[in-house]
């Protein structure tokens, strides 16, 4: 990962390991095959791709030779001229397809990964890079998707993003650039575009069926929610893993924002270092417009969550509902809506952070996408539909299918009150912003006052009780300046074992996923689940800048000395908290570790007559106020909290 020197990615500092009981839960893989059909196959609509004769009944299967598969790299062509040199862009794109199935005049499908980060970071847990002949034509794709793909069928596509390794042009933050060139490529694999290759004769896709699946983790599948919001014809489906749907609020949370300069920091980071387009990368951060907060007209431009109606693509989706880079409200939002315009979807959710299946349930997982590939792209009725929607890691290593998600379909109020969560205590409560105030701080101690923050807790929880969807915490508040941000995090009290950091580690074992060549292997490091006991985590965050509390588009200041309803969504979770475990809501002011420093100097009052947190709760259970006892307290919980302290900008790579 690249990094510059700021402030490192949010979350409490790491508590040694001396005091965590940590436990490695290591994880078993074996060459992957598809698990089958189940009982009911569904049938696939006209116009499917045909079958190739790797088909195996409900599955394709790795009957051709990776040793010969056809290895290409072209130029696609496009309208735009983003680094104004006075020639269009091209996109670079290369291609990994069976030779058999050339011989034979079929065509085949493409899994596509389009990525800014095949030169300057890697991609996979190993930072995987392309690798070129001594002509420039692709040797070696990154992960295993063309190892284990190309014997099945497929062809491996890998486009280098707007202005990234071989491509011309300047990147604009998944912007309308990098988007279009990307459905440049889909265009050109259905006839629609034209490319050259690398001795600039014509190339054509006449291999191609045109069906294309687009893959990829964090910035990849940002992409692929972004190609997929255009509805461009070919796009059969989309498999985003930690993905974002609305980049500001990747960057920003309601005004707040997380990062000075970032359109910049990370268009440079993975960009062109011949200063070409040092001064698009400098606009874009004029265009973003941090001093306002604002989610102006460039954040719209990247807003796919907006254009969420044009998608005709299927989604298969996964996150980590502990995921600090791209947060969940990254996941929850465009979920939703994919729902509400009838798009074919599943969903893994597991307790991780910022990780690919691959790296916590790999054989489940490559079956699974075999399965999804084969009935989108290969047309088999091999029953993946009839699958439970949505797959959910409900405690460590233990995943559960389920129909729908989140669970909850009805909030549970909880009054805050002076005596904790719970009360029917009203009263007016003062807050002072307290810059300096780390989260560990913040936490800690619940049962003693603490400078800069607000503490209401619950009495033991009567009984076992599970949170699925998006808390919020709503405060009626008048402030003493026109504007202030308000921070909100939803905390777990109990002792437990939880996700350490990523919630996974690299083994020195490996395993085999495809055929490998001399230069191409496709055998990767095993990982171990890394859980540790804590006794508190922070289970989920929110912040609001007041005046943008009401709109992200058009704040509206604050009054000061008159009262206003502001609410703060948290970050959507999915977890089970233990009978005996507490409940606690913290609420501060500005947030160092998490948000560029934004403090307004400004003391606020709470209403608390008017003032709550809304609970999604699977169950009924009766929330009481009760103080935190001292004996619950130590270590807190690395893993929900993120690494390190707030400071350098995350790459959303994997």
């Amino acid at each position: 990962m690249l990094m510059r020197p700021a402030r490192p990615r949010p979350g409490p500092a790491r508590p040694s390991l001396v005091a965590l009981l940590v436990v490695l839960i290591g994880t078993t893989v074996a060459l992957g095959t598809s698990s089958g059909a189940s009982a009911a196959p569904m049938a696939r609509a006209a116009g499917a791709p045909q079958v190739l004769s790797s088909v195996q009944g409900s599955q394709t299967d790795p009957v051709y030779s990776y040793a010969k598969a056809i290895h290409e790299s072209i130029r696609v062509a496009t309208r735009m001229d983003t680094d104004k040199d006075g020639k269009p862009d091209t996109i670079a794109v290369d291609i990994i397809r069976p030779g058999e199935p050339a011989s034979a005049g079929q065509k085949v499908p493409v899994i596509m990964d389009a990525s800014p980060y095949f030169l300057c970071c890697g991609r996979g847990n190993e930072s995987q890079l392309k690798t070129y002949d001594s002509k420039g034509v692709i040797a070696a794709m990154p992960l295993y998707y063309d190892n284990y793909f190309v014997p099945r069928g497929y062809a491996e596509v890998g486009v280098d993003v707007l202005g990234t390794n071989r491509s011309t042009g300047c990147g604009d933050l998944g912007g309308p650039g990098e988007i279009a060139g990307i459905t440049a490529v889909i265009d050109w694999l259905n006839g629609r575009n034209t490319a050259v290759d690398l001795a600039g004769k014509p190339a054509t896709a006449a291999w191609a069926t045109g069906a294309v699946g687009m893959i990829g983790k964090s910035y990849d599948g940002t992409l692929a929610n972004g190609v997929a919001a255009t509805g461009v014809v070919g796009l059969k489906t989309i498999v985003p893993i930690s993905a974002i749907d609305n980049w500001y609020f990747y960057t920003r949370s309601h005004g707040v924002v997380y990062y000075d300069n970032y359109p910049s920091y990370l268009t440079g980071a993975v960009g062109r270092t011949d200063g070409v387009c040092d001064a698009q990368r400098a606009q874009l951060d004029v265009s973003a417009d941090d001093a306002s907060g604002d989610q102006n007209a460039f954040w719209q431009a990247r807003n796919y969550l907006k254009d969420a109606g044009r998608v005709t693509a299927s989604v298969l989706e996964s996150h980590g509902v502990n995921d600090t880079n791209v947060q969940t409200d990254n996941l929850s939002t465009w979920w939703a809506a994919l729902g509400q315009n009838g798009i074919t979807r599943k969903l893994w959710l597991s307790q991780e952070g910022h990780v690919d299946p691959f790296d916590y349930r790999r054989s489940a997982w490559v079956s699974q996408l075999h399965q999804w590939f084969d009935y989108e792209l290969m047309g088999l009725p091999n029953g993946v539909l009839d699958q439970p929607q949505v797959t959910v890691e409900r405690s460590p290593n233990t995943f559960v299918g389920q129909a729908s998600w989140p669970t909850t379909r009805a909030a549970t109020v909880v009054k805050l009150g002076t005596d904790g969560l719970g009360s029917t205590l009203g009263g007016m409560l003062a807050l002072a912003d307290r810059p300096s105030l780390t989260e560990q701080q913040a936490i800690s101690t619940p049962s003693q006052p603490v400078a800069g923050r607000l503490m209401f807790t619950s009495a033991p929880l009567s009984k076992d009780v599970r949170l699925s969807g998006t808390p919020t915490v709503t405060l009626r508040v008048r402030a003493d300046r026109t504007d202030t941000p308000i921070t909100a995090k939803l905390v777990d009290y109990g002792a437990s074992m939880r996700p350490v950091g990523e919630g996974v580690t690299n083994a020195s074992t490996s395993s085999c996923w495809g055929q490998s060549t001399p230069v191409d292997s496709a055998c990767y490091l095993d990982v171990n689940h890394l859980f540790a006991a804590s006794s508190a985590s922070v289970l989920s965050r929110g912040w609001v800048d007041a005046s943008h509390a009401h709109s992200s588009i058009n704040p509206t200041p604050l009054v000061p000395a008159k009262w206003r309803l502001i609410t703060i969504p948290l970050r959507a979770q999915d977890v089970t908290l233990a009978a005996g475990h507490q409940l606690g809501v913290v609420v501060s002011l500005s947030d160092t570790e998490f948000t560029t420093p934004n403090s307004t100097g400004a003391t606020i009052t709470i209403d608390l007559t008017q003032s709550s947190l809304s609970l999604p709760l699977t169950s009924g259970v009766t929330i009481m106020p009760g103080p935190v006892a001292g004996a619950v307290m130590g270590a807190v919980s690395p893993a929900v909290g993120g690494a390190g302290s707030r400071g350098i900008p995350p790459l959303p790579l994997g």
